[in-house]
């Protein structure tokens, strides 16, 4: 039997583990979260939400935790409060309730819902997600030409020989 998860404390972060990704909100209390999601996204869409990704726009929406989640896993994961300190829970839910129904843009790359749930605890719009695939994006195209240099050398080198 699974232990139940800890209700997470208002202003906390909330990470939910979708299926290529991670959807992030924040916790309100009395079992609600706000976060980021596209108009067309239904809450609980679990592995359909990845369209997500390629809206241009999102709508900030308040909606229960047990529902946005789904059937995935979620977790309380306030990452950052070692290196910034996370504003008072009760300044945390005021700004994420002045922002609920707004429509927002949205770009995967520096507008996300990680952005989106980091600026509101801490103040400071930023995503692992992001900055994590550029880099592994990155070491894999330093690799690749790595290899691409050396398939070039023993090319000459073989030629060369003969």
């Amino acid at each position: 039997m699974r232990a139940p998860i800890p209700e997470p404390k208002p202003g906390d972060l909330v990470e939910i583990c979708r299926p290529f990704y991670r959807h992030w909100a924040i916790y309100v209390g009395d079992g609600y979260v706000i976060h980021l999601a596209p108009p067309s996204e239904i809450a609980g869409a679990g592995a359909a939400s990845i369209m997500s990704a390629l809206a241009d726009k999102a709508i900030v929406k308040k909606e229960l935790l047990y529902d946005v989640a789904g059937r995935d896993r979620y977790r309380v994961n306030n990452k950052h409060d070692d290196k910034y300190p996370p504003l008072p829970p009760n300044k945390i839910i005021q700004l994420a309730e002045e922002r609920v129904g707004q429509e927002v843009l949205y770009k995967l790359t520096s507008e996300n819902c990680e952005h989106f749930v980091n600026e509101l605890r801490y103040g400071i719009a930023r995503s692992d997600q992001v900055r994590d695939t550029v880099m592994a994006v990155g070491i894999a195209g330093v690799g690749l030409a790595a290899l691409g240099l050396i398939g070039v050398m023993f090319c000459r080198s073989k030629r060369q020989k003969q």
